[in-house]
């Protein structure tokens, strides 16, 4: 399977790793479309989808027996790709839910929460998804099944499912017609307290931001 590709015909589409490439494949052209901002009315929603769908896959990954890779050092892949461009491009779209809070651990005690951008955690787990499907597309099935596994429990799992729920909350505040509380100055490079846990930087109401982010409250 040295020159095996995405959509070959000769590749099973039952095969798991197959079903793994495609999911991850179809993540990856879909956030780059939402980035390019051709249509930031569908944006969020559309990204609550993709989000959901990829962790299918990493659920999938998660419940697989350990992957071993075929060979015992994982082959260079060259430098990743630079995902600067796509960031600020994610960041200018979702500028008004960008940023939100996040439990890094529910399990450890007395976590506080603290602050995360759905810009940063895309970009995030699209540079792990590519590393593995570079080697995917050099026919290194199992290194590339491997590393997505790995990197689904050691980043990208918990980062996408942080994005989802974010994404998930903005939804659902536009769809129950529950008002975002005031944003007034939350940056990442500063921690949260109990007393600033309500999302801060600027009046963005839901009625403010459901238009541009193609989110329609109920009449």
């Amino acid at each position: 399977m040295s020159d095996a590709t995405l959509h070959e015909t000769a590749q099973d589409p039952d095969d798991f790793a197959v079903q793994i490439a495609d999911q991850v494949e179809s993540f990856l052209v879909a956030v780059m479309e939402v980035a390019k901002g051709d249509e930031p009315d569908s944006a969020v929603p559309f990204l609550l989808l993709e989000v959901s769908q990829l962790m299918l896959a990493g659920g999938r990954l998660g419940a697989h027996e350990d992957i071993v890779p075929d060979e015992r050092y994982e082959p260079d892949t060259g430098p990743d790709a630079d995902v600067d461009e796509l960031r600020e491009n994610l960041a200018r779209l979702l500028e008004p839910i960008d940023v939100y809070s996040e439990v890094f651990d529910p399990y450890e005690p007395r976590t506080a929460p603290v602050p995360a951008r759905i810009s940063d955690d895309l970009t995030d787990v699209i540079t792990d998804l590519r590393h593995g499907m570079a080697h995917y597309r050099a026919g290194r099935t199992s290194e590339a099944l491997w590393w997505w596994q790995f990197s689904y429990f050691s980043n990208w799992g918990s980062t996408a499912s942080a994005t989802l729920r974010a994404l998930q909350s903005v939804v659902a505040h536009v769809r129950l017609n529950q008002p975002l509380e005031e944003l007034d100055g939350l940056d990442t490079d500063q921690a949260i307290g109990d007393e600033t846990l309500e999302f801060e930087a600027g009046k963005v109401m839901v009625e403010e931001i459901a238009g541009p982010l193609g989110l329609r409250s109920p009449k």
